[in-house]
């Protein structure tokens, strides 16, 4: 290995710990998969790590987490304390008023801060940003004495119209600091200065409610890395797709939910574009969950912001994923009305699906894959396991699958996956058809442990175009953070109208904003072949409630962007009448937020050294045939090794294709093309 030149990017999921080594010097790589350790993530961290190579050799790691999404959804985040203006100690319990039944008057929300944990202070800035009331910073101190008194952790700082003039959320910041117990001090005008109270309460408070948990966790591993002579540079994926600091993943631990996921489809769109193809759909399939997101032209989908679970909005720049609870561990059950489920409940990595034998008795959606055949239960993937038992997990589906459905075993485990197969393809038509996009131009690209054992279902299902399975489909995050730019994005709340608009002030802000941007990118310690800042304006017609995202043609500059009125209004006309397929002439238009991105260019990972080898040959990837069963019957199936396979080999469905990492089964009516950077092209036979 290149002294101080190896790469490595980490993902932690629930079920895997998924890496990727790339050395930049000798232009080689590696990939290694070991078990997750949940609760001690570090633990499997360093383990994966180890299993690699001398820690003290690699020159950065680049860590995709699930900590973060896990403390949200499983509600194990931090006691935490709100400071907010007198009136609205409330908002984040009112949210927008929203249910989680859309019918019926009853429902259930608990807000991240109980009742008794959110007190009220004497301020008022206007939305003018003129303050009308000063902060009463004696008033500051008490009410965090008061709240450390009852156990808080964490302190949130949010009042209202902070995004329009800071200064009073400033003053109370420091105050609340000096007296403070800890670090964990969040204020709304540092996460999110912007206009929209709940969200902004919202987001304020759950960065709060995750800064402990955290900055211990990257703690522990920043102190396990120490520990093992690391002298390199360690940084975290965001939820936009770009790396962060861990300075700043303290500081802003909501910008990395759905982290991992994000990394993933940030390494499948580079893996398309260098296949030629610009429109695909991602389907991460892990071992709890099934995640969907959609790249058009070569584009991820970014989203203004997102909701974890019921109540809980983070506003924040999110790679768009939908989210699904249909993983290899996914448990199948019979409801009440005699209906197969499978999920969300997952068997997890422990005790994991039956077959593993750690004590779960319950079927998963894995344990179908291997009653069916299509799971090698003498090669499991991982390497956490010498064998499978199969029998266990017949006897599971018989208990209970068959037998309530009054079915044979095979009917019921090919039922199981039949039902992931429809939950997937919802999860699919949902990013696709329900917002305009046509699936027959679009290709799947699976990726996850066991994503490509059903992309042959979805592209029928669905009518997809076909299916680009990448090299190292159960690793694809890992990559993903490997080859991840940095990023750091802003908001700024402006409320300008475009009618009489002060041009050269608003190219100050964005100036301004362009340099606070690339401060942070700046500073965060990794090399970069350049840093660009670009800019969007949130902008809608005066009156309207919802903005679009209008991107600016413009230059950043120290002087200056080159901004004019004539580039807002018509980029405002672009974007506006390519999403809703027509203009309103006549009304007047507002800029209600400055968007800035500040991307630091890491050289361009060349997917070529992805390439079947020299030595690859169909004799050496042959390996034999086995029964699986497909479509009610048992079917004589060839078996390869697919990382042995020519460029230009096709492979006639029924087929299973077994790597370290993957298994990839193809129906009998489809095929398999490996392309020139050893992607496998799943087809229709022709």
């Amino acid at each position: 290995m290149s002294e101080k030149k190896a790469i490595v990017g980490v993902d932690v999921g629930g079920t895997f710990t998924d890496l990727f080594l790339f050395d930049e010097a000798a232009r080689t790589f590696r990939t290694a998969k070991v078990p997750s350790n949940r609760g001690n993530e570090a633990a499997g961290f360093m383990q994966g790590l180890e299993a690699l190579g001398k820690v003290e050799n690699f020159g950065s790691i680049v860590h995709g987490t699930t900590v973060g999404t896990n403390m949200l959804l499983e509600r194990k985040g931090t006691r935490v304390g709100v400071i907010t203006t007198r009136g609205f100690r409330d908002v984040l319990e009112m949210r927008r008023r929203d249910r989680r039944q859309t019918w019926g008057l009853w429902g259930d929300f608990t807000p991240i801060a109980d009742r008794d944990l959110r007190l009220e202070v004497d301020e008022r800035t206007l939305s003018d940003g003129s303050i009308r009331t000063p902060v009463d910073v004696d008033a500051v101190r008490k009410a965090a004495e008061a709240l450390k008194a009852k156990g808080a952790q964490a302190l949130a700082i949010i009042f209202i119209n902070a995004y329009a003039n800071a200064e009073n959320e400033r003053r109370a910041f420091e105050a609340a600091q000096a007296v403070w117990h800890n670090e964990h001090v969040s204020a709304s005008h540092q996460v999110l200065p912007e206009i929209r109270e709940f969200e902004r309460a919202s987001t304020t408070g759950l960065n709060a409610y995750l800064q402990p948990g955290v900055a211990a966790y990257l703690a522990r591993l920043e102190n396990a890395l120490a520990d093992n002579s690391f002298k390199g540079t360690f940084h975290i994926v965001q939820s936009n797709g770009g790396v962060m600091s861990t300075r700043t993943a303290r500081r802003l631990p909501v910008r990395t939910a759905l982290s991992g996921p994000a990394a993933g489809v940030i390494a499948a769109a580079a893996i398309a574009r260098a296949a030629g193809h610009e429109n695909i759909i991602t389907g991460d399939l892990g071992g709890t969950s099934f995640d969907v997101s959609l790249v058009a032209g070569g584009k991820p989908s970014l989203a203004a912001q997102t909701t974890i679970d019921f109540g809980m909005v983070i506003r924040t720049p999110m790679i768009e994923i939908t989210t699904i609870g249909a993983g290899g561990g996914s448990i199948a059950w019979v409801d009440r009305g005699g209906l197969l489920q499978v999920g969300p409940e997952s068997a997890g990595s422990v005790p994991g699906p039956v077959c593993y034998g750690q004590g779960n008795d319950r079927p998963t959606l894995t344990d179908a894959h291997v009653v069916l055949g299509r799971i090698n239960a003498a090669r499991p993937i991982g390497g956490k396991l010498a064998s499978l038992d199969v029998e266990a997990a017949k006897r599971a589906i018989a208990t209970h699958v068959a037998q309530p459905l009054n079915i044979d075993v095979m009917a019921a485990a090919e039922a199981i996956v039949r039902v992931a197969d429809a939950r997937m393809a919802g999860a699919i038509r949902l990013v696709s058809i329900e917002r305009g996009h046509d699936p027959a131009k679009f290709v799947a690209m699976p990726f996850g442990g066991g994503g490509a054992l059903h992309v042959s279902a979805l592209v029928k299902e669905i009518g997809l175009k076909g299916a680009l399975v990448p090299r190292f489909p159960g690793v694809t995050s890992a990559l993903g953070c490997v080859i991840a730019d940095l990023r750091h994005d802003q908001v700024q709340t402006v409320n300008l109208m475009v009618d009489g608009l002060d041009i050269a002030a608003l190219d100050k802000r964005m100036v301004t904003a362009g340099k606070e941007a690339k401060a942070v990118v700046d500073s965060a310690g990794i090399a970069v072949e350049r840093i660009d800042v670009l800019f969007e304006l949130d902008m809608h017609y005066l009156g309207q409630t919802h903005t679009v995202a209008v991107p600016l043609p413009v230059t950043f500059g120290d002087n200056g962007t080159g901004v004019t009125e004539t580039t807002i209004r018509a980029a405002f006309d672009k974007t506006y009448e390519a999403a809703f397929g027509r203009l309103l002439p006549g009304i007047p238009t507002r800029i209600v937020s400055l968007r800035t991105a500040a991307i630091g260019r890491r050289p361009a990972f060349d997917l070529s050294a992805f390439s079947p080898g020299a030595d690859a040959s169909l004799d050496k990837a042959a390996k034999g045939a086995r029964q699986v069963f497909h479509g009610g019957q048992w079917h004589e199936t060839k078996v390869w090794s697919r990382l042995d396979l020519p460029a230009g080999s096709v492979i006639e469905g029924p087929a299973v294709l077994e790597q370290p990492d993957a298994t990839i089964f193809i129906d009998p009516d489809l095929a398999g093309r490996v392309d020139a950077l050893g992607n496998l092209v799943v087809e229709r036979k022709s």
